[in-house]
This record gives structure tokens, C-alpha cells and sequence, in this order.
């Protein structure tokens, strides 16, 4: 059996998420479902990615229209299983080099 993965959200991820278009909310949740029952990597999602410079980083678009939604998760080191989302929410107002 396959390991299950615990999802968590930074404050500001959850307030973001509650802002989410109804659609992109399905999408995000859709995306969460994936983490917990398969992991991190999500090569299935479009663009999905490591970020450049950023250690065990993940992210991916939700759409291909504009404005463009993303979201970016992070493993966390010393702990099993345990994903953390940092961001959702338009790719205009990412800023991925504070996420670490």
C-alpha cells in the first residue's frame, strides 16, 4: 500500500485559497487530493516543477487561461510525509524567491 501524505497549509495559503475562483478551487483541491495520496511530484500537472535555487520546492499551474492560477508546496526535511502549501493564487503575484 502506498504511503499517505499529510497536506498542511501556511495561514496565508489558506486565506488565498478561500479567494480562489470557484473553478480554480476545484482544481486546487483536485491538486491536494494528488499530494496526499501520491507525493510531491506532479509531473502530470501543467509546468509542474522544482524551483530553481529552492530545496525541495514543487509547483504548477492549475490553468492554461489568463489570469494564470499557480500553486507551490514544499517537502518538509526530517519529517515523514508532511507537504506544506505556500502559495495559490495568480502567477502575477507570486513571489518565488521568498518561498523557502
Amino acid at each position: 500500500m502506498a504511503m499517505r501524505y499529510t497536506v498542511i497549509f501556511t495561514s496565508k495559503a489558506r486565506k488565498q485559497k478561500e479567494r480562489l475562483p470557484k473553478d480554480m478551487e476545484a482544481a486546487f483541491d483536485l491538486l491536494c487530493a494528488e499530494l496526499e495520496a501520491e507525493g510531491p511530484v506532479r509531473p502530470n500537472w501543467p509546468h509542474y516543477g522544482r524551483l530553481r535555487g529552492k530545496k525541495n520546492v514543487h509547483h504548477c499551474h492549475l490553468n492554461k487561461g489568463k489570469p494564470r492560477y499557480v500553486a507551490v508546496w514544499k517537502e518538509h526535511e526530517n519529517t515523514l510525509a508532511l507537504l506544506e502549501i505556500y502559495y495559490v493564487g495568480t502567477h502575477e503575484k507570486a513571489d518565488y524567491r521568498r518561498m523557502d
